[in-house]
């Protein structure tokens, strides 16, 4: 989505090391507490899973040498914050994870990080306010997925998570993500010589996630979230590959 808004040609070493490295993210954060805590009970899915990963962590290996320097560097700091996230590097601290209210912002700033920071990095393309306007949209849209899995979560959620419905209340969590999303497509006018393509996009976007988070509540089944809200991000390419 990045390379077709900046106009940036493929970029296979960023490209690729982001999709391992989401892989090796993503199970870390996951599964480490997990294997910690139920070695036994899921002795063989997690050594596949570890294989796997390590896999994955050698392909990272093999394509951050072929990033510039400051895409290196960016990238390292992102791996602070994901290990910051999973790990409790303080004292009497809990991890990340579980300080209160600050999840949502941790992984919303992970994704735009990744996603936006290190290909336009690494394209070496000037730093405009169309980079901030689209980062600030890709934060919104984040968040505002981020936060149905809340709502959906509410019940079995740690209450010292302080989770945005655990601190606002569901209503009013619905509310602040619908507008959230109207600023989400507002922005799209502010960009310089805005595509009428994508202003159609996102209105598709808006649209869609409007009627998740009105529709999200305790009872919903997994798939609400695991198909539906998962699947956005890839409706959001396919609609801009297809229209």
């Amino acid at each position: 989505m990045t390379y077709y808004m900046f106009h940036i040609p493929n970029d296979e070493a960023t490209a690729n090391f982001v999709f391992f490295g989401t892989i090796v993210g993503y199970n870390f954060v996951k599964y480490d507490a997990l294997a910690r805590a139920k070695k036994e009970k899921m002795k063989t899915e997690l050594k596949l899973i570890a294989l796997f990963s390590f896999c994955s962590l050698i392909m990272i290996g093999y394509y951050f040498f072929q990033l510039e320097r400051i895409t290196q560097i960016v990238a390292v700091v992102f791996l602070a914050i994901t290990l910051l996230y999973t790990l409790p590097f303080f004292p009497n601290r809990r991890n990340a994870r579980n300080w209160a209210g600050v999840k949502i912002y941790i992984v919303a700033l992970c994704w735009v990080g990744v996603t936006i920071g290190l290909p336009i990095l690494n394209a070496e393309i000037p730093i405009t306010s169309d980079f901030y306007l689209k980062c600030i949209q890709r934060f919104i849209l984040v968040f505002c997925l981020v936060i149905v899995f809340e709502i959906i979560d509410l019940s079995n959620d740690d209450p010292h998570l302080q989770t945005v419905p655990q601190q606002i209340g569901v209503r009013k969590t619905k509310t602040l993500g619908i507008s959230l999303m109207i600023l989400f497509y507002l922005l799209e006018f502010l960009k310089n010589g805005f595509d009428q393509k994508q202003l159609l996009v996102n209105a598709v976007l808006f649209v869609l996630l409007s009627f998740l988070l009105l529709f999200a509540n305790e009872n919903r089944s997994r798939y609400y979230t695991s198909f539906w809200v998962e699947g956005i991000p890839v409706l959001w390419w396919l609609m801009v590959v297809f229209i």
